[in-house]
């Protein structure tokens, strides 16, 4: 799960689009980060760790370039280190697939993050989300996420923006609307979950700024 859009976010590009506009391509060559980076992922790695995560350090994606064409959206990926996603700073630029979900009848699909999870530990967070795997387009991350997290398929998937959120961290957001009626079943890093109401005024204290963000930008 990356960072929710918020304040200070910066919308790159704009849709909607079909999940076939969206495109990307992956460079053959890993990015190489500075000492500094290595040495303050390692250390926040060790953290994750030392609180009982099962967080692995694998290799996840960077966005190196993108581009909003008249068709879609086309990115260009580099695999890099996955504990770099656990640093702020615009120029690590890790990318994360976040997959906002619905019901038929508009209501949005919070859940509580477990305590022992990388990002957002105990806070709520919208839908499903996380690293781009090597070589996966993150379209295909959005709905491997949504099927891991809540075992849901979508009946419909429409990929909304490309955001960079204050941290550094770029999101290809989507929205998933899921079928009338069915239900969902949250995994191992949530330990709580709601359908909140399709009106944003009428969410509960539990939802936070960066996530009445989110969802006003979803409902532009």
């Amino acid at each position: 799960m990356g960072e929710m859009p918020q304040s200070g976010s910066q919308l790159l590009a704009v849709g909607p689009w079909l999940p076939e506009a969206v495109h990307a391509s992956w460079t053959a060559d890993p990015y190489i980060p500075t000492e500094e980076a290595t040495a303050a992922a390692d250390v926040e790695l060790q953290g994750l760790k030392d609180r009982g995560s099962p967080s692995h350090d694998g290799l996840a994606a960077r966005l190196a370039a993108w581009e909003q064409t008249p068709d879609g959206l086309v990115m260009s990926l580099q695999p890099a280190r996955w504990a770099l996603r656990l640093l702020d700073g615009a120029d690590i630029a890790s990318l994360s697939a976040l997959c906002v979900v619905r019901s038929a009848d508009g209501q949005w699909l919070a859940g509580r993050r477990a305590d022992w999870v990388a990002s957002w530990p105990g806070r709520w967070a919208l839908g499903a989300g996380g690293a781009v795997e090597v070589s996966e387009n993150p379209v295909e991350s959005m709905t491997r996420e949504l099927e891991e997290e809540w075992s849901a398929v979508p009946e419909h998937l429409s990929i909304e923006a490309l955001v960079q959120v204050p941290s550094g961290m770029t999101l290809l957001v989507g929205t998933a609307t899921l079928p009338d009626g069915m239900e969902v079943t949250p995994d191992a890093e949530h330990d709580e979950f709601m359908w909140w109401p399709a009106d944003i005024n009428d969410w509960p204290d539990e939802a936070d700024a960066p996530l009445r963000a989110m969802a006003a930008m979803l409902n532009r």
